[in-house]
């Protein structure tokens, strides 16, 4: 099982091998509401840590999603395009929103692991 880290605005990376896959926490798509539309990065495009990388949209409001981690996107979900709501159904399993090919991965140690996130979450309430 690949470990999870996290970011203080709420992205989650599981890294496996040099391919990491991201997307939003629960506590996001909780926050979010219902998704009704994600804007993806294309295949290809360069991103950067902690810089905007794509976009979800809920009923609510419209967020910025940023990459966790630098690297090439190597895949996206396209599956989220017809249905927004599985970033609101499975967040952290078929809700993901990209893959990117790992740039450093000493990147990760900025993140979270999983119990500092809920730390982190529960000091929000």
């Amino acid at each position: 099982m690949s470990e999870m880290r996290f970011t203080d605005q709420h992205e989650w990376v599981r890294v496996d091998g040099d391919v990491a896959t991201i997307g939003i926490t629960d506590y996001a798509q909780g926050q979010l509401g219902d998704v009704v539309y994600v804007e993806l990065p294309a295949v290809g495009k360069q991103v950067e840590q902690d810089k905007e990388a794509a976009v979800v949209e809920s009923v609510k409001a419209a967020s910025e999603v940023y990459a966790p981690i630098s690297g090439e996107v190597v895949a996206v979900n396209d599956a989220l395009a017809d249905t927004p709501g599985k970033v609101n159904e499975a967040p952290t399993g078929d809700g993901w929103f990209f893959k990117v090919k790992i740039k450093d991965k000493k990147e990760l140690d900025a993140l979270m692991d999983e119990a500092a996130y809920q730390k982190y979450v529960e000091g929000l309430a």
